[in-house]
């Protein structure tokens, strides 16, 4: 793809970066920017989407540290580099990353490399700062480079020689395998069984499901139609407007950005890693499938075989629900970082609802029309909505106490 096309893809496809107020220019978000539009641009699944992420932004988070020295390192452990500037540092982290991911946008990553660098006028802060950035960057490579991310599908449908099944294979079946960020395995969060097909609670999701989750349900407001298929936005682009909006606060500095963003994009991470484990741990049936079936239940209640979700049922297991589970992070560490209560509004634009904006004052709000929104689409039930972003929680929480801490100040 050529460096117009990036920014074409950046510019028609990111939209959904839109704030209620200015955001400020910086290097992080610049190529925060340009890597999101690049995996957005190659339609990468949300978790490999998520992945390369992670890499940028931890990349740029060591770099920075590196310079500044506010917090602990992730991995990439260097001596003082004084006089370094902690701008090229993150440009130069940034640029190596995306070299190594999308090397065929070489000359688009050379231009807003060239871009960033220009602000940096002192050529020895300059040169020390790219130094430290393209160390810092080549470590992460490292580390992250037989991390489990390039296991090959090897999901095997179930079905007799002979007998035809749907060829499209499930994905994400191997996510599972890939090596977490901070968790010290991928099961260390794995949620309960999903209810019992003759319980209470899978009665009560069932109803509520096929009341409101089919295709022309007329239970279903227009506004929970409109947010059904808003979110049906998935990956980094569903999360990173919303820590960018707040990131833009008035005082913040670069480190403490780079630091938020490293944290909230090892939290996400994890959350895709422990949602697979689950989802294929339990194999779950989702909403079309249980209620062409007749709910399970040994009176079937009221089988609809010809129900369908509004939106499109992802590729892989229901339980428990994704989008749930990594809203749930990003929020948990939004949170620490900024309360729980009221904030500036957040405002966004989906990639999958063109034109149309959803604002927020809270972020539970924000986590919670997310959620709500896989119900009235049709593809989760309450209980996968609400056990996912309780994980998502829990996960965010271990993160934050275990990653990246403030080093004491002399």
């Amino acid at each position: 793809m050529s460096g117009g096309a990036v920014r074409r893809v950046a510019v028609l496809g990111l939209a959904c970066f839109a704030a209620t107020r200015p955001v400020r220019a910086d290097v992080l978000w610049e190529w925060n920017d340009a890597a999101l539009a690049a995996v957005v641009g190659t339609k990468q699944l949300a978790f490999v989407q998520n992945r390369m992420m992670t890499l940028l932004d931890v990349a740029m988070y060591e770099a920075v540290n590196a310079v500044e020295r506010r917090y602990e390192p992730y991995a990439f452990r260097t001596d003082p580099v004084p006089g370094a500037s902690a701008e090229a540092a993150a440009a130069a982290a940034g640029r190596t990353i995306l070299l190594a991911l999308f090397p065929e946008q070489r000359g688009a990553w050379d231009q807003l490399y060239a871009t960033s660098l220009a602000r940096v006028a002192d050529a020895q802060a300059r040169e020390r700062g790219v130094s430290v950035g393209e160390r810092a960057a080549a470590a992460i490579l490292a580390l992250r480079a037989n991390d489990g991310a390039e296991a090959p599908n090897s999901y095997r449908p179930t079905t007799r020689p002979g007998h035809y099944v749907p060829t499209a294979l499930a994905v994400g079946s191997t996510w599972m395998k890939v090596k977490p960020w901070t968790l010290d395995s991928c099961d260390q969060f794995r949620p309960p069984s999903p209810p019992a097909l003759d319980s209470r609670v899978w009665q009560r999701d069932y109803e509520e499901i096929r009341a409101l989750g089919g295709r022309s349900s007329p239970a279903r407001s227009a506004s929970q139609t409109e947010a059904a298929r808003f979110w049906t936005m998935t990956g980094p682009a569903a999360q990173w407007p919303v820590i960018r909006s707040l990131s833009a606060a008035t005082g913040r500095s670069l480190v403490q950005n780079a630091h938020l963003l490293a944290l909230a994009s090892m939290a996400v991470a994890d959350a895709y890693t422990a949602v697979f484990d689950a989802k294929y741990q339990y194999l779950f049936w989702r909403p079309v499938t249980a209620i062409r079936n007749g709910g399970g239940a040994r009176e079937p209640l009221a089988e609809e075989t010809m129900w369908e979700p509004l939106v499109d049922t992802p590729m892989h297991p229901e339980y428990p629900c994704a989008h749930c589970i990594t809203a749930g992070a990003a929020a948990a560490v939004l949170e620490a970082e900024f309360g729980a209560g009221a904030l500036p509004p957040m405002e966004m634009t989906s990639l999958t609802a063109p034109g149309v904006k959803h604002r927020w004052t809270t972020l539970r709000a924000w986590e919670e029309e997310v959620a709500n929104a896989r119900i009235w689409g049709g593809i989760h039930y309450r209980n996968s909505a609400e056990v996912g972003s309780a994980m998502g929680h829990r996960i965010a929480e271990w993160v934050l106490r275990k990653q990246l801490q403030p080093v004491a100040q002399r």
